[in-house]
């Protein structure tokens, strides 16, 4: 909001305060100032000039040589280019030892040999936003309407003498969006009383009645519509010093009509819309929601497809406006308008601004609408409007408003102790510093013997509904910096990690440290992906649907990291990047129930994804790609810096989308026994192609189990003072059987003795037979308080043996 010093000061005395002060007073009460700016942007010397002749210049076929009274002794000689200068104009002109923007001074001139005596200027050369000019303004010299005084400062006609506060206001405070608002504001500030505008109306014997029917079918959307009938109109230009007003506001003067009625906008916040009333037969106005299908022309051009929950203004059979948001083309107002149907009218504030967002449409009238306007301001700044019509349009006001009322306005009446008042604001504030405070906001209050004040408050503000609203009032009337300051009291705690936060956070660590770059995606997903992965999802688990989604891109939460992490790496390796390490942590979603009747179950959970190449090649090495070890190594690297590498195992698995014979599920062996917690492998080669992805690994698990189990502790072991004894030991047995089952048992029948195994070779082949497979392991045995013999590690591992052959049918290969 645009609010001019001059034209504020016709609402309320601001003598002692420039528009610096101003600004600081109304900072400080809670009304924030952007910026002050000035409108002269470096003008003197300029002043009025009436055009008495003008001829060609003799040696220049662009100039013109006029003669101009500006008010002095003698007529001034000037040479101009510009092509819209006549005689007989009133143009201003900056006279010699003026001086224009950017510190450009005028001086005595000659133009191909003819003598100049000043400059004949245009809106912009006075530093004027030329933009904001009516369009046959825009080009050429500044022509002034007829009864400006000749010699008279440029700077007071043009009321460029003048400071500008742009306020930036907050969503609540949708009462500064008028000029009468800013003047109760600053009237509570200073303690000053505001002028209201002179809004009566001469009205004509003639019932507006007789020519308007008014009925609003929308009662929901609409709670209030009235109408004015004014004839005889003579559409022009609007008045200067209007003018003026409405460009320090920042809109573009049009025509009388349409300027008055943005004009009792910006001074009552009370959006109005003038129509031709000759274009609306019978003078009938229909308030409904718009049908399906329907269309009409707004006043920019534009065809507008309208959806069934818009409301319009119609003729009683076709829409002739967006109620709140813009006019109808068909009955906007021209140069032939002779009749004026006026439109104040209350709308419901979600509905105009559902309207604007799914039209693209935003105006000074939709933002007011959305932030809510006074109700009680619907017939006095029609009335104005009427008024000011009639003194500047020549128009005739018929008698009587013509109005619906739905809904009337809701007085909202608030209590407040003085005792609350106090406590709140760590204050002592007498009864009659909060009586001043409350009459300074023109707030009607009454007072109880028991301290507490009753008080009505006014329907401009609609921000005031409760105790701790009326608290903060006298709060910024009493000043914010006159509120004593608290220590603050109470028992200081140190903050600090949860357990899962630190988990989380070493993981991301050791990630990126890995080399692996953090994603981090929409929890909003198409309800197509919800089905990828789905043994990730649980069984009967479904997926949480939004209400109110912005898009059917975005109407699920994810029930699985993955598909994010496949848009990412297929968007990477569409833009050339064909080697992608990336990995999420973050929260899946998921439900039993169709209709949700309790919330749904949150996860944490990490994902990694691999493809491409974990080594380039070189000149002197070959490229290595990733494989499933490396995922793998990820996850057990992980799990050995939480402590608990010691409870992850894996089992084969085959779960949708991924590969048969290169998939493993992630299982935790905890105190209540094995558990599934996730699954690590390569995509199925038809995700893989689909995505145009080249052999690509992934991992996700869930994190609870991690968060359960960690131990972030270092246990340290003295280094072991006596020797080891390795056996290596080569069984062939069923390519079915997993070599970690093999592991496993070795480790249980080997007991504490056994330090370490691992599997250092697997081979298949005709030899052995086309079922069969050979696992090489290797076992160190170290006893901690001796040396073993051999004969005591010969026996254990011929019990390990013993073991592999009972439960797995191996044999010893030869």
């Amino acid at each position: 909001m645009n609010v001019s010093y001059k034209w504020l000061s016709q609402y309320i005395d601001l003598d002692g305060y420039d528009g610096e002060r101003l600004a600081e007073l109304m900072t400080s009460g809670g009304i924030e100032i952007d910026v002050v700016e000035s409108r002269n942007k470096g003008v003197t010397g300029v002043v009025v000039g009436r055009v008495l002749t003008k001829e060609k210049h003799p040696d220049a076929d662009k100039l013109n040589v006029t003669t101009v009274d500006v008010g002095g002794p003698e007529a001034l000689q000037i040479v101009c280019g510009a092509k819209n200068v006549a005689a007989g104009q009133l143009v201003p002109v900056a006279t010699i030892g003026a001086v224009l923007p950017g510190d450009f001074a005028i001086k005595k001139a000659k133009l191909r040999g003819v003598e100049s005596q000043g400059m004949i200027c245009s809106a912009k050369e006075l530093g004027l936003n030329d933009k904001l000019l009516p369009k046959e303004q825009q080009e050429g010299i500044l022509v002034l309407p007829e009864g400006t005084a000749v010699g008279a400062s440029i700077l007071d006609v043009l009321g460029i003498d003048d400071e500008v506060l742009e306020l930036d206001l907050t969503p609540n405070r949708s009462d500064c969006l008028s000029m009468l608002g800013v003047a109760y504001e600053v009237g509570a500030l200073t303690g000053r009383a505001v002028k209201l505008p002179d809004n009566r109306v001469s009205d004509s014997a003639e019932q507006a009645s007789a020519r308007v029917s008014v009925r609003i079918e929308a009662k929901e959307q609409c709670a209030h519509y009235a109408a004015r009938y004014i004839k005889g109109v003579s559409i022009g230009p609007s008045p200067l010093w209007m003018q003026n007003r409405l460009m320090a506001a920042g809109i573009r003067p049009i025509s009388n009509v349409v300027d008055i009625t943005n004009y009792v906008m910006l001074e009552y916040g009370q959006p109005l819309h003038a129509f031709d009333a000759d274009k609306i037969p019978g003078g009938r106005i229909l308030v409904r929601l718009a049908h399906e299908g329907e269309t009409m022309a707004t006043l920019d051009g534009q065809e507008r497809k309208l959806e069934p929950q818009m409301l319009v203004i119609t003729d009683g059979d076709r829409p002739i406006a967006l109620a709140g948001v813009m006019g109808g083309a068909d009955t906007e107002v021209s140069a032939s308008t002779v009749d004026i149907l006026l439109e104040s009218a209350r709308f419901d504030g979600g509905t105009v601004r559902k309207t604007s967002r799914q039209l693209g449409l935003r105006s000074e009238s939709s933002l007011r609408f959305e932030k809510g306007v006074d109700p009680a301001r619907v017939l006095p700044a029609l009335d104005r409007a009427a008024a000011l019509m009639a003194q500047y349009a020549g128009g005739h006001v018929l008698e009587g408003v013509v109005e619906e009322i739905a809904a009337p306005a809701a007085k909202t009446v608030v209590t407040v102790s003085i005792e609350k008042i106090n406590r709140y604001l760590g204050t002592s504030l007498s009864k009659l510093e909060l009586e001043t405070i409350f009459s300074r906001l023109q707030f009607h209050f009454q007072l109880s013997e028991g301290g507490v004040f009753t008080v009505d408050i006014p329907s401009r503000r609609g921000d005031i509904t409760r105790d701790v609203d009326l608290i903060e009032e006298a709060a910024r009337l009493f000043g914010y910096d006159n509120i004593p300051t608290t220590a603050i009291e109470g028992a200081a705690t140190p903050g600090a990690l949860t357990k899962p936060q630190a988990i989380r956070r070493e993981l991301r660590k050791r990630l990126t440290d890995a080399g692996l770059h953090e994603v981090i995606s929409y929890s909003f997903t198409h309800p197509d992906r919800t089905k990828l992965f789905p043994a990730l999802n649980g069984e009967g688990m479904l997926p949480v649907r939004l209400a109110l989604p912005m898009s059917e891109d975005r109407s699920v939460l994810r029930t699985s990291l993955l598909p994010q992490l496949l848009e990412t790496a297929a968007y990477n390796r569409n833009r050339k990047t064909d080697d992608v390490a990336i990995f999420e942590i973050g929260s899946v979603f998921h439900t039993d129930e169709e209709t949700l009747t309790r919330l749904p179950q949150e996860k944490h959970r990490l994902a990694v994804l691999l493809t491409g190449s974990r080594v380039r090649a070189e000149w002197n090495r070959r490229a290595e790609a990733y494989d499933f070890y490396d995922a793998k190594g990820i996850l057990e690297s992980l799990a050995d810096a939480l402590g608990v590498g010691g409870e992850i195992g894996y089992e084969a698995a085959q779960p949708a989308h991924m590969h048969p014979g290169r998939t493993a599920a992630v299982v935790f062996r905890g105190e209540r026994g094995p558990v599934t917690i996730g699954y690590l492998g390569q995509l199925h080669p038809s995700v893989q192609l689909e995505q145009d992805l080249a052999d690509t690994y992934v991992l996700e698990i869930e994190l609870a189990p991690l968060y359960d189990h960690a131990n972030f502790e270092i246990v340290y072991k003295a280094l072991p003072r006596y020797p080891a004894m390795e056996r290596d030991i080569a069984v062939v047995l069923d390519r079915g059987v997993e070599a970690g089952k093999l592991t496993q048992a070795a480790a249980e029948t080997a007991g504490g003795l056994l330090e370490s195994i691992r599997i250092f070779d697997i081979y298949t082949g005709e030899k052995l037979g086309e079922d069969k497979k050979s696992v090489a392991l290797s076992l160190v045995y170290r006893h901690g308080e001796r040396t073993l013999t051999d004969e005591e590690v010969t026996e254990l591992h011929g019990k390990v043996v013993t073991k592999l052959e009972q439960s797995f049918g191996a044999e010893l290969r030869k």
